[in-house]
């Protein structure tokens, strides 16, 4: 009985910049598969090189990683990538595919990486040629020519409607079961109330009976459920049940890092500059920052003024949130007036490409639009965490303007489906807008 070789077993992926610069170890992610790497690609690297935004380090990285995996030389069958994964090698280019040269009158680099895997396609078959890209485009025309493409998903959340929302309704609850909340404090040993299976680490949850109802979260380190009452925060008082979970998280200070999505006008922002403000004494400063999709937009440059002056246009939501917590009294614009209560109450506005390298101790971070940062980026800015120090992200995973991300793929996803269940990690899906009816209605219709 004949053993099918490994050529026509594994798979041969062929890799777009994209996913380079959204993954700078993307090339270990494939298993025993070949991988290769057009030299178009290399060209394009060579413009990131320079700089200091997240793209910037990954062209780096993985240009130092694969230099170090090729050594002083590199055949056409390419070199081991490690232990078990396949191996890389880089593709000088190949002739104009007849079909290619039919569709497109212009040349681009797109289309010479869809050159070499076309080209590939025909020489390896029957291997499987995979084309892997973050460009839907780039891999709507290669089904066109009847190559495989594929997105790359290593970092993408399997499903949404599998992710995590933070909250839980138990309806029918014995009325002894709530009853009890009404001692101890509010707090109720876990196995008191086995209506309730397998809670999860600052998981909430609204607990029903009949017309009677109550809020609670489950402190996991404890094995309690602990009864949320109603709070404010610098004046602002939740509205439903999922900004008072919100809430909860934002002032309880053993939670160390909060995720809050929702629809616009549903109060992410708005409870975590309330929440920021009324703990600010146990903190030495708050941090506010949003990206600037793309992150760090050369547009930035051009833009007249100091680095506060260049911020201050993205900054307006922020500014407009402040004016709802402490509405400002006398002439002046709403960002003068925004300044002037940041500076009066230890409240900095920080642009996120020179997060890098910090180390921030005792601070109140807030991240706003976060569902436009990539899972690199979410990590970098968690790992700049020192002792006492807080980080809350806020977004809306449905709108999203970066181009190569969506609502599996953003880093805020990504970090609510690897955070579950972690104790110092709290998250609240917040569904309806507060804003105001109009806002509400157009969310819904519009």
């Amino acid at each position: 009985m004949l053993v099918p070789s490994k050529i026509t077993t594994s798979k041969l992926f062929v890799i777009d910049t994209n996913v380079i610069l959204h993954d700078a170890g993307c090339i270990r992610n494939f298993e025993e598969n070949d991988v290769v790497i057009p030299i178009v690609v290399l060209e394009e690297l060579d413009q990131f090189k320079k700089g200091n935004d997240d793209v910037n380090f990954q062209a780096r990285a993985f240009l130092r990683s694969v230099d170090e995996l090729t050594g002083d030389a590199l055949s056409s069958e390419g070199v081991a990538i490690g232990h078990g994964l396949g191996s890389i090698r880089l593709v000088l280019g190949a002739e104009p595919h007849p079909h290619l040269a039919k569709a497109f009158l212009a040349d681009c680099p797109d289309h010479r990486i869809l050159n070499v895997a076309l080209s590939l396609q025909e020489q390896e078959a029957p291997r499987p040629v995979v084309l892997v890209t973050k460009d839907t485009n780039l891999r709507m025309k290669a089904k066109s020519f009847g190559l495989t493409a594929q997105d790359y998903s290593t970092d993408k959340v399997e499903s949404f409607d599998k992710l995590y929302t933070g909250k839980r309704l138990i309806e029918d609850l014995p009325q002894e079961s709530l009853v009890a909340f009404s001692t101890d404090g509010g707090r109720v040993p876990a196995e008191s109330l086995s209506d309730i299976t397998a809670p999860i680490a600052n998981e909430n949850f609204i607990l029903r009976t009949g017309s009677r109802s109550i809020l609670a979260t489950y402190k996991a380190t404890e094995r309690v459920f602990v009864r949320i009452d109603r709070a404010s925060a610098s004046n602002i008082q939740p509205r439903n049940a999922e900004q008072s979970f919100a809430l909860r998280a934002l002032m309880d200070d053993d939670i160390k890092l909060v995720s809050l999505v929702g629809q616009a006008g549903s109060g992410k922002t708005l409870l975590a500059l309330a929440a920021a403000l009324e703990c600010r004494s146990r903190y030495r400063q708050t941090l506010l920052a949003r990206p600037i999709v793309p992150l760090s937009n050369k547009d930035l440059g051009f833009l007249p003024g100091d680095i506060d002056a260049k911020l201050d246009p993205y900054m307006q939501p922020l500014y407009d949130n402040l004016a709802v917590i402490c509405p400002g009294k006398g002439d002046g614009s709403s960002s003068q007036r925004g300044q002037e209560f940041l500076q009066a109450n230890r409240v900095e506005i920080t642009p996120l490409a020179y997060i890098r390298g910090r180390s921030l101790h005792k601070v109140f971070f807030i991240i706003d639009e976060a569902q436009n940062l990539t899972p690199h980026e979410i990590k970098t800015i968690i790992t700049r965490a020192g002792e006492g120090t807080k980080i809350v992200f806020t977004g809306d995973i449905h709108q999203i303007d970066h181009p190569y991300l969506d609502s599996l793929s953003n880093g805020l996803s990504y970090l609510i489906h690897r955070m579950v269940g972690q104790p110092v990690y709290g998250h609240v899906s917040l569904e309806k807008g507060e804003r105001s009816e109009l806002a509400e209605l157009a969310s819904k219709l519009l």
